[in-house]
């Protein structure tokens, strides 16, 4: 089933990121962490239909998405920043293989920390603790809503940062020797989501750190 979206906002969130605010329609539910195949309703672009992760929590009344955009791509992320008031979209039935299974370790790379906006946001509405985020970006700069992270109750955020020698965060490349450092619970939930080869690294280096395959949540069930 498709349904027509409203544009009611969309405001930068970093240099290249947007977040955008539309109309809840009737009938549109979602769990935590799922996604919808988005359809731009402009001309040219009506049959060019991407997943997107929904950032809003599953009781908004709103519907919210945290989009990266993507210049050099020629392609849908590029006509973001164009969007205006009032400019429609469609969205199918939500899908994902990434939902709320309680608290634990939420390791994202890049725009890949979409799904967990809307999961930890629900974790904290409802006083969950004990979780820990921890974001990959190659600059400053790309972390996304890094405020927000930082602000909520009850979660450990550590944000390590490749490619800028003046960070003031973690500096390298997230890898086995990393995660060892920063996990010593290899019982509790792993989600992981971020660009395919940071994530087939991440899952690997859970695994042989004793990580039960069962325990850990990716975008593709694995």
């Amino acid at each position: 089933m498709s349904y027509t979206l409203t544009l009611q906002d969309i405001a930068p969130v970093t240099h290249d990121t947007y977040q955008l605010t539309f109309n809840r329609p009737e009938g549109f539910e979602f769990e935590a962490g799922q996604a919808t195949e988005l359809t731009l309703q402009k001309e040219g672009w009506k049959d060019e239909s991407r997943p997107f992760t929904m950032t809003s929590r599953p009781n908004d009344k709103h519907l919210e998405f945290v989009i990266k955009s993507y210049p050099n791509h020629d392609g849908v992320t590029e006509q973001i920043p164009t969007l205006g008031m009032t400019d429609q979209v469609k969205v199918a039935d939500p899908f994902g293989a990434i939902t709320d299974h309680g608290p634990g370790v939420f390791i994202a790379g890049g725009a890949g920390i979409t799904p967990f906006i809307s999961i930890l946001r629900k974790q904290q509405e409802e006083g969950a603790t004990g979780s820990r985020l921890i974001f990959a970006n190659k600059t400053d700069k790309d972390i996304i809503l890094q405020e927000m992270w930082q602000s909520m109750a009850g979660l450990e955020t550590t944000f390590v940062v490749s490619d800028q020698d003046d960070t003031s965060h973690v500096k390298g490349k997230l890898d086995k020797a990393m995660l060892s450092q920063m996990v010593d619970d290899r019982e509790q939930p792993f989600y992981i989501c971020g660009p395919g080869g940071m994530v087939d690294d991440v899952r690997s280096a859970l695994k042989e750190m004793g990580v039960a395959e069962d325990r850990i949540y990716t975008e593709d069930g694995w």
